[in-house]
């Protein structure tokens, strides 16, 4: 039986309906750039994720960009965050001419370990990047008080996160900015690239909003300099299609985990993921540690079932980061999940049928 890893197609068949007209209202107002639908998604997320303001942005990746921009984050400054995690956190860092300052993560959660937090912070740190992996927020709590002594911002890279709770709290309402991306593969994926910055700073958003449009405000008077960060109009129709349908897919995700945790119980030496107390995850990614992660991935693949490799070197490893100094060995369970985990297909329009496929061609890999 084929399984592939993610089938748009699939979730695309139960919305068409909605999505159509909702494009094609965008094509017959001609309104492309910051049209009415960018307002009312921005409203939308800020109520879901619970904040009093959200800015549209034009990814992910540049809602990092333009966070940091706008909290005055620039050259000299250092920028705590995680070394297990996609490239665009790091590369925001970089961008904006700050130095990222790597900590290990946690080998339960692949989140950054906050009792290691601390002990990185200098004189020239200006914020803590947490990234909320796979769909599960970090452990917040220790990191906001790290923030508070020692005047620092918090930056919720919540990309993976969308709809995600710790101790009751939405991700992206808890640090000083929430980061979003709406990339297609995403639980809230868009046609195309988009973004969104969570607030609870109104006077921040305003800045964000300039920020967005090269710093301008109103249009052709430029108070700093900022950047084309802005959230296209049919990207914004989409999403608020899709946005009705989030939570029932989240719920999806997590009971395919729920039936990937029963089936694979027994199933030693493959570490299943921990969800920690208080969290609930939207399973953005489902991703078990397993030793010959590779054999494992290659022998999946000859049975037609799609896996991914989430993140196969950590980012103090990557050639242009190898100016910061680090080597290998510097952050051992980082690297060691580098080896070891392997995302399983999670959708929530998978079949039980297939996630029994899964499970059963895993236990014959080990047996």
């Amino acid at each position: 039986m084929q399984v592939p890893l993610l089938d748009l197609k699939a979730q695309y068949a139960t919305i068409k309906d909605e999505i159509a007209p909702a494009v094609q209202a965008v094509l017959d107002s001609q309104y492309f750039i910051n049209g009415p639908e960018v307002k009312q998604l921005e409203a939308a997320i800020a109520d879901y994720s619970q904040c009093k303001a959200a800015v549209g942005v034009s990814s992910g990746t540049d809602a990092l960009l333009a966070g940091l921009m706008t909290l005055g984050v620039g050259a000299g400054d250092e920028v705590i965050t995680t070394p297990f995690t996609f490239f665009a956190t790091a590369g925001a860092i970089w961008r904006v001419g700050a130095r990222c300052v790597f900590v290990d993560i946690q080998p339960e959660t692949f989140n950054i370990d906050p009792a290691q937090v601390e002990a990185a912070v200098t004189e020239k740190t200006k914020a803590i990047m947490p990234v909320h992996l796979f769909g599960q927020t970090a452990d917040m709590d220790p990191m906001l008080a790290i923030a508070a002594r020692h005047d620092l911002f918090v930056v919720e890279d919540a990309a993976q996160a969308i709809g995600a709770t710790y101790r009751g709290r939405r991700a992206g309402s808890i640090g000083a900015i929430g980061c979003f991306s709406f990339y297609p593969s995403k639980n809230l994926g868009g046609l195309g690239d988009g973004g969104m910055i969570t607030t609870q700073d109104e006077e921040l958003a305003a800045r964000l909003r300039q920020c967005r449009s090269h710093g301008s405000g109103p249009k052709y008077f430029h108070h700093w300099v900022g950047g084309n960060f802005r959230l296209d109009t049919i990207q914004a129709a989409g999403l608020l299609v899709k946005l009705r349908h989030l939570d029932g897919w989240s719920a999806k995700r997590r009971a395919n985990a729920a039936r990937y945790d029963e089936l694979l119980a027994d199933c030693p030496p493959v570490v299943t993921p921990t969800v920690s107390e208080g969290n609930v995850s939207i399973f953005n990614q489902y991703v078990i540690r397993v030793p010959r992660r590779d054999a494992l991935q290659a022998f999946l693949t000859d049975r037609g079932i799609g896996t991914v490799v989430y993140y196969p070197l950590s980012l103090h490893q990557q050639e242009c980061f190898k100016d910061l100094g680090y080597k290998t060995g510097d952050f051992p369970v980082s690297e060691k999940a580098a080896t070891e985990a392997l995302a399983l297909p999670i959708y929530p329009e998978l079949t039980d049928e297939q996630i029994v496929t899964v499970a059963e061609s895993i236990k014959e890999f080990l047996s």
